[in-house]
């Protein structure tokens, strides 16, 4: 599935989660709701996605957990905050560095209107 038409798979499931539980829950439920929607969708997704972080030589084991990984190709972290801040986006780009991957979405379930809490962030190599 090209990515364009996978971001947009992955912010349609989101909006059918926003619209049905609304603002105000806590991220675990929109994360497990979004599971379902993105299964439903015939997507390949996991949840809780462990990502380890290299340093030198060592392996730190306790790595990162991507919310949600779908079809191995797009990270999609999840917030349910007043206000998306710079530092929710840097999290995601430190993701999506650490992955080798390059697309992702975040989204924060905690606004009246979805479309206004999702922002697609893609990662280059400098």
């Amino acid at each position: 599935m090209e990515s364009r038409e996978l971001t947009h798979a992955i912010i349609g499931a989101a909006i059918e989660v926003h619209r049905e539980l609304g603002p105000g829950l806590l991220e675990s439920v929109y994360q497990r709701c979004m599971f379902y929607e993105l299964q439903q969708r015939q997507l390949l997704v996991a949840q809780e996605v462990m990502q380890p972080i290299y340093y030198k030589e060592i392996s730190c084991d306790n790595g990162l957990r991507i919310d949600l990984l779908v079809n191995q190709q797009v990270i999609v972290e999840l917030k349910s905050v007043t206000k998306l801040l710079p530092i929710h986006k840097a999290q995601l780009v430190t993701y999506l560095r650490l992955s080798g991957l390059q697309l992702g979405l975040l989204i924060n379930f905690n606004v009246k209107r979805l479309t206004e809490g999702v922002e697609r962030v893609i990662y280059t190599k400098h």
